[in-house]
């Protein structure tokens, strides 16, 4: 919205955005294996927060500039009505279908080990979601981890949630990425924000794109769905501001990553948050 307003030109930025085609994607929008900053030339990209401190410091891909949770949309764990899961307790050595190397994996971790032991959680990679959909439709996975408007998708699928947590996001910046620009980028998004919490109704319709994209790339999975019920079911999310990159919660995070050894022993803050304020 703020690049179709033009609140970006309005303050000073020349704006380009970047979509991967969604059927061309095996597992992830994020390359894995290549660079944004440096192989992509891109100046700034969101990622979940964890995987940003991993690419930050593995990869070199930039460093860290904002972090937060961006919308009130959070992550949600589903399972088949007949399986015997009943709480997020019973997820014990279950295996959980997530997208990895997007950072869900450990968005997801962090949120199962409050209910059950470390060494108890199971994630196994399932790609997309509607790929992850497909794996619990067909009995691949007893529990999959959605966000809406796939989660209202899984509901209507008479799948049913047993878990839920937040959904907390990293923005990275590239070399040219200084504190101007940064603050030049919030302003226009903010302006973005406030638009869309103002009248979310408005903005249903491009909310439900991404619905529409899904039943293009997984149309087996809306043969026996009431599309307008579930158009009816999706709420628009209030969207929140990212702020400058919290160093103390990235270092506690950091350190929660260290621990499980999803992260170099010789990770350094400094080295992946950049010094903007």
């Amino acid at each position: 919205m703020a690049a179709e307003r033009g609140y970006f030109e309005d303050e000073g930025l020349d704006v380009d955005l970047i979509e991967r085609d969604r059927g061309s994607v095996e597992i992830k929008y994020i390359p894995a294996e290549e660079t944004l900053t440096g192989d992509y030339e891109v100046d700034l990209y969101p990622v979940c927060k964890w995987e940003s401190l991993k690419r930050t410091w593995g990869m070199g891909d930039g460093e860290v500039v904002a972090n937060g949770t961006f919308a009130d949309q959070p992550y949600t764990v589903f399972t088949r009505p007949e399986t015997p899961i009943e709480s997020p307790a019973d997820l014990a050595g279950v295996e959980v279908a997530v997208n990895r190397r997007t950072g869900q994996e450990y968005t997801a971790m962090r949120a199962l080990e409050e209910h059950v032991d470390p060494d108890e959680v199971r994630l196994v990679h399932y790609g997309m979601p509607t790929d992850r959909l497909r794996a619990l439709r067909d009995g691949e996975v007893d529990a999959v981890t959605l966000l809406d408007p796939q989660s209202a998708l899984a509901e209507q699928l008479g799948f049913e949630p047993v878990l839920e947590f937040e959904n907390h996001m990293g923005i990275v910046g590239g070399d040219g990425v200084d504190a101007e620009l940064l603050e030049a980028y919030v302003a226009a998004y903010a302006r973005a924000v406030r638009d869309i919490n103002d009248d979310p109704e408005s903005f249903r319709e491009e909310y439900l794109e991404m619905l529409e994209k899904d039943a293009r790339v997984a149309p087996d999975l809306f043969e026996d769905v009431d599309v307008d019920a579930l158009r009816e079911r999706v709420t628009v999310p209030r969207y929140e501001v990212p702020e400058l990159a919290d160093r103390e919660d990235l270092g506690t995070q950091l350190e929660w990553m260290k621990e499980r050894e999803l992260i170099d022993d010789e990770a350094e803050l400094d080295a992946i948050v950049a010094s903007l304020g």
